[in-house]
């Protein structure tokens, strides 16, 4: 495969700094005040370029999304060499990340507060972040059970059991106190938690899978191989 080249580098530079600008500007603005001049603006363009990547707000902010949905799918779209447990562990954090993050929870918060006078705003949000990102959980996680790793009758329930018991309850409390965030230890307590419950609910091998859990968990609070 050749490198990019200098010009290809270039665009996706520009690319980056215009998604990390929407972000910030549709974080402090919400989707209805943002305007593809702000975007312009934060990301140091001039408007016209910005309309040479991106034709609408609607096509940035679906873009942003989908950047960000794929930033918490990389190790599920890429499954690891270390096996399921390692990925749900590594996808549980990835997803911390990115969805505690204060532009996330800003967002999110600003999204529930314009869908009961503007309902498009919220199926636009649903449609390009959590419904893309459920259907890739799902993706993974019937790859898994077709393997033999999980057992489950509806992909769409186990996808929903694991995404709610990693983050759920920490995630709704941060969203409605914002001065009430959690630290990584308490984000750590809920994470190991609910992958423990799923792993008991829905692995075809608990016990192991269960010790392959505790191992990574270690090795993460302590920073060494065990």
């Amino acid at each position: 495969m050749n490198a990019p080249s200098r010009r290809e580098l270039n665009r996706m530079e520009r690319t980056r700094r215009i998604l990390d600008g929407a972000l910030r500007v549709f974080a402090g603005a919400g989707y209805s005040g943002t305007t593809m001049d702000a975007v312009a603006a934060a990301a140091g363009l001039s408007k016209p370029t910005l309309y040479q990547y991106f034709d609408s707000k609607d096509a940035l902010f679906q873009a942003m999304m989908a950047g960000l949905r794929d930033r918490m799918m990389d190790v599920f779209d890429h499954p690891s060499p270390q096996g399921m447990v390692h990925d749900l562990h590594a996808f549980a954090w990835d997803y911390a990340d990115v969805v505690m993050s204060p532009d996330m929870l800003s967002l999110a918060r600003l999204i529930i507060g314009e869908v009961q006078r503007f309902p498009e705003i919220g199926r636009a949000y649903q449609a390009s972040g959590p419904d893309r990102l459920l259907a890739g959980i799902m993706a993974y996680m019937t790859a898994q059970r077709d393997e033999g790793r999980l057992a489950f009758d509806d992909a769409e329930l186990a996808a929903q059991d694991f995404w709610g018991l990693i983050l759920s309850a920490p995630r709704t409390q941060a969203l409605y106190q914002p001065d009430a965030m959690p630290s990584r230890d308490e984000l750590a307590r809920y994470i190991l938690n609910g992958l423990r419950v799923f792993l008991r609910a829905y692995s075809t091998d608990p016990a192991t899978d269960l010790k392959k859990l505790e191992t990574l968990a270690s090795v993460r609070m302590t920073g060494t191989e065990p």
